[in-house]
């Protein structure tokens, strides 16, 4: 007879653990079944290892430009094996600490090892036995895109998860995509002394943020080195004297490009394959499997959250739609997973994101009631003390009510969710103003933006002022 439980989780990455460790706070019986390691992509080939990365290459950059901070310059010598080292070592404490199968047992949570298989509406196959649920939670996750450009598998190439198999980096990288991925590490690899060149088949990189400030970051990367191209097509790779080519064209010009190493950041594909999904009857779109706003499926009793269920590619909203789950799940009353999802490339400076942008604000509201607030960083006493100007605030406002900001800045990434509320809250720019911002700050400029527009109210009513006689 198959074991019996509330819920069984498949996948154990940023979804799966969240929703396990808050179905452990209940009072179910949880199973969860992870095929290979706790921690999913986040920590093994995703967020953790990249701003590993980061932040050594940032180290590097600082000694580079370190007489702008009246400190004489050096050319910094990089071990990148060490660097890789470093990478690891940060991992396997993590995974150690939080991230391990122990910590999930000890919230008395059974973690199954296996290949998982759903066989029924409530069954899940685990390497030759049965476990059964009233409900599944599927958050099985994504692995990279790989075009189906002529010669790539001959030539052999790295995506965001073959990357960090490497034990040092390479002299030369291209990297094939303008996207979040490809564009922090063409800036990190960069900064650590590699040749790098980015290839995107688009007018601009990071297409989904404010234009604006995106071309401000294309303008900085090309300033550190990167060499960005732009209006690309990739046709073929070819192998010349030992390095990797790159034919194609670029806005219109045929065009080769040659490096020792080429990465892949083409976009991402979810893990539908040998799950049963399909003799389930479970329905399954290209984006993943097709779920409502509840993260259900088509079958009542099977959930899918995270990259699997294809809305947006995050950690953090992985974890959130895993919470949501559970509690639609074991909880009366049902609600929604919201469609507010802030997100941060994490170059430097950061570029934060919540909301429309200006373009999307007036296409849903009109021009004529949408305004646009904007506070450049040469303007913040934080970010001249620190040498770091080089970014602006971005907040759109429709009939008052915030609905978009954006953020080029050291941080953004902790800058956002003030602003992010204010959106999910439907708060007004003056509302924020009501808020005492710490001085000084990065994030003073949110408050400094929503004081304009308070001062700007406050013009309206400036014939109530009580004068002296």
């Amino acid at each position: 007879m198959a074991d019996r439980y509330d819920l069984i989780i498949v996948g154990m990455g940023s979804g799966g653990m969240v929703a396990a460790e808050f179905a452990s706070t209940l009072d179910i019986k949880v199973a969860v079944v992870e095929h290979d390691r706790v921690g999913g992509d986040c920590l093994w080939t995703g967020c953790v290892p990249s701003k590993a990365l980061i932040a050594s290459s940032k180290v590097a950059h600082r000694m580079r430009t370190a007489g702008e901070y009246g400190i004489e310059p050096v050319e910094p010598k990089v071990d990148s094996a060490r660097v890789f080292d470093r990478i690891r070592a940060v991992q396997q404490q993590i995974a150690d600490t939080d991230d391990n199968a122990q910590r999930y047992r000890d919230m008395g949570v059974d973690v199954l090892f296996g290949p998982a298989r759903l066989t029924s509406p409530n069954e899940v196959a685990v390497n030759g036995s049965s476990v059964e649920g009233r409900f599944i939670l599927l958050c099985t996750g994504s692995r990279p895109v790989v075009p189906p450009i002529e010669g790539l598998e001959q030539a052999g190439f790295l995506t965001s998860e073959t990357v960090w198999d490497l034990q040092r980096a390479p002299a030369s990288l291209t990297l094939i995509g303008g996207g979040p991925i490809s564009i922090e590490m063409a800036q990190a690899f960069n900064r650590l002394g590699v040749k790098v060149t980015v290839l995107q088949k688009g007018q601009g990189i990071l297409p989904r943020d404010e234009p604006d400030l995106v071309g401000r970051l294309q303008e900085t990367l090309r300033e550190e080195g990167v060499d960005l191209r732009l209006v690309v097509d990739t046709e073929r790779v070819t192998v010349q004297d030992g390095m990797k080519v790159v034919h194609g064209t670029e806005r219109g010009e045929a065009r080769t490009w040659a490096s020792e190493e080429i990465l892949v950041g083409a976009g991402r594909r979810p893990n539908v394959e040998d799950l049963g999904l399909e003799e389930l009857g479970v329905e399954v779109g290209r984006r993943g499997v097709v779920i409502d706003e509840r993260s259900r499926t088509n079958v009542s009793s099977v959930y899918a959250v995270g990259d699997l269920g294809g809305r947006y590619l995050f950690t953090h909203m992985a974890g959130y739609e895993g919470v949501r789950a559970v509690r639609d799940m074991f909880f009366p009353g049902k609600g929604k997973v919201t469609a507010l999802v802030p997100w941060c490339t994490f170059t430097d400076p950061e570029l934060a994101h919540a909301g429309l942008t200006v373009a999307e604000a007036e296409e849903r509201f009109g021009e004529d009631d949408v305004s646009v607030w904007r506070q450049e960083l040469t303007h913040s006493d934080r970010a001249r003390a620190d040498g770091e100007t080089a970014g602006a605030v971005v907040i759109v406002t429709a009939k008052g009510k915030v609905v978009g900001a954006h953020i080029l800045a050291p941080h953004a990434g902790e800058m956002i969710h003030e602003l992010a509320l204010a959106i999910q809250q439907g708060l007004k720019l003056s509302d924020v103003a009501s808020l005492i911002h710490v001085y000084p700050t990065y994030s003073i400029a949110n408050g400094q933006l929503a004081a304009e527009a308070a001062f700007e109210g406050a013009r309206k009513y400036r014939w109530l002022v009580r004068r002296g006689r």
